[in-house]
């Protein structure tokens, strides 16, 4: 049974500079729920109830943000805001949360064997920060029974156009009798569009054997000294086809700061609490905006 996850939170979030000059970009809210919350909650909902965050210098706040903080709870129980009280008590009860530190940025396959002694001889899960799932859909909870049914490694793919191959790494698949599931016998890194073998790319969900960390202690470091996570599933394809399953739901890139509007917008929308406010001042924007007018808050 998959019960780890890990999940490399070391990077440094160029991509949203300034706001993450000082703050973990892990820690930007999307609404009033920090990333990497979003990320711990959907462990917690496939039955991973231990977490590993693979971290670095100046990320203390995201242990911080899952443990209990008596100080807070107590003035929030005097002031008698129950809900509140409930939400910051309740993180700390999602999962065991643990830390190891990645001393030097080396690639993701680096973070991932930095997990290493943790994780021992069991599978587990690896979850990208900058990926975000719609919560509404069992996306990860399926990943997890397919690798618990066929004991392979699992992998996340989703469809993209053939100009934006080049973002991403491609797999190169073989249908099977199941919806959305596919057998991926290689992977290529970037490729030119014309060199793409398909229009499915690997984003980041991860269900892994532990044989994962003997395959990245003998990949080689690429470009830039960097040990790739892909090199080394690459070498379990050539042995032993992976399983991609394509993803049936909205995901979000919120390290891109049009992906972080968007994820925050979309999941706002879909609460019943902001949802209706938020959808008839957005109606009221594009109309003005369609009008040529600047468009405001709400009032």
């Amino acid at each position: 049974m998959v019960r780890k996850a890990v999940l490399p939170v070391a990077g440094l979030g160029t991509r949203s500079l300034p706001a993450t000059k000082a703050v973990p970009k892990e820690m930007l809210p999307l609404v009033d729920k920090p990333a990497i919350q979003y990320l711990v909650e959907e462990c917690s909902r496939a039955g991973l109830d231990d977490v590993l965050f693979v971290t670095s210098a100046g990320k203390s706040a995201l242990e911080d943000h899952f443990d209990r903080i008596p100080g807070l709870e107590a003035e929030l129980e005097a002031k008698g805001k129950d809900g509140e009280l409930k939400a910051v008590r309740s993180l700390a009860e999602l999962a065991e949360i643990h830390s190891v530190r990645q001393p030097q940025p080396l690639g993701l396959g680096h973070a991932v064997l930095m997990a290493a002694e943790h994780v021992g001889d069991d599978s587990f899960a690896v979850l990208l920060g900058d990926d975000i799932v719609d919560p509404s859909t069992p996306f990860l909870e399926r990943m997890v029974e397919t690798h618990e049914r066929t004991g392979r490694p699992v992998i996340a793919l989703m469809e993209v156009e053939p100009e934006g191959a080049s973002l991403y790494g491609i797999a190169n698949v073989q249908p099977t009798d199941r919806h959305d599931e596919f057998l991926v016998t290689d992977m290529v890194e970037k490729p030119p569009p014309d060199e793409a073998p398909s229009n499915l790319a690997i984003i980041g969900r991860y269900v892994l054997p532990s044989g994962i960390f003997q395959a990245l202690r003998d990949t080689p470091p690429g470009r830039g000294g960097e040990i790739q996570l892909t090199d080394a599933l690459a070498t379990l394809a050539a042995d032993e086809p992976l399983v991609g399953i394509r993803v049936d739901a909205p995901r979000y890139d919120v390290g891109d700061k049009l992906g972080f509007v968007t994820a925050t917008i979309s999941l706002a929308a879909e609460r019943e609490d902001l949802g209706p406010g938020l959808l008839a001042w957005l109606r009221g924007f594009m109309a003005e905006h369609d009008d040529g007018g600047a468009g405001g808050p709400p009032s």
